[in-house]
């Protein structure tokens, strides 16, 4: 079984570093999320009546009946793995998101000069029709916020993909990924 994702040094240069931070969710989901189908089947406990022959004279491309896993099992799971690195990542994208709203940006004043530079240049159009064109460089909290934001997007989506295969083999209890971290929190103290 999979265990949880180490929780980075949060720090704002470990956010403003966009391959550690994509690297590091890339890694957690890769681990927990994107391998769920093999997370589960590790959870099942091996045949009791031992193996049957006439199991494999036909192929099975999908099998009629999948072995039920443990209630305490995948509890365990969810508990201890799954939300666990779920909490991780929230943690970081919401740590950086902190980070992105940040008002003491560093690039601010090099940005306004280079601002102020070239509103004062003057060049002739019929020459160079691009140069009257500005694109003033992205602020690092503006491409950090909108990394988080689509971070957060493929979070959501990558839980709900996870949280299905695991009510599928767990049992649907009727609750939605959202609640049930949201459940797991309280009981843990968690934000």
């Amino acid at each position: 079984m999979s265990q949880p994702s180490n929780k980075p040094t949060r720090t704002p240069q470990f956010c403003f570093n966009e391959t550690a931070l994509r690297d590091f969710l890339r890694l957690s989901r890769g681990t927990i999320d994107d391998s769920i189908v093999q997370n589960l089947n590790a959870l099942v406990t091996p045949a009791r009546e031992g193996f049957d022959p006439s199991s494999t004279a036909e192929r099975q491309v999908h099998p009629t009946r999948r072995r039920p896993i443990a209630a305490e099992a995948c509890q365990g799971f969810k508990e201890k793995v799954l939300f666990q690195s779920w909490q991780t990542r929230s943690d970081v994208l919401n740590y950086c998101a902190g980070v992105a709203l940040d008002p003491n940006d560093p690039d601010l004043v090099l940005r306004e000069a280079e601002s102020a530079k070239d509103r004062e240049r003057v060049v002739d159009e019929r020459l160079d029709p691009y140069s009257g064109r500005f694109f003033p460089r992205e602020a690092r909290t503006e491409s950090l916020a909108n990394l988080i934001r689509n971070e957060r997007g493929i979070e959501g989506i990558i839980r709900a993909r996870t949280w299905t295969l695991v009510t599928e083999r767990c049992g649907d209890n009727g609750t939605g990924w959202e609640e049930a971290l949201n459940r797991w929190r309280e009981s843990n103290g968690k934000k």
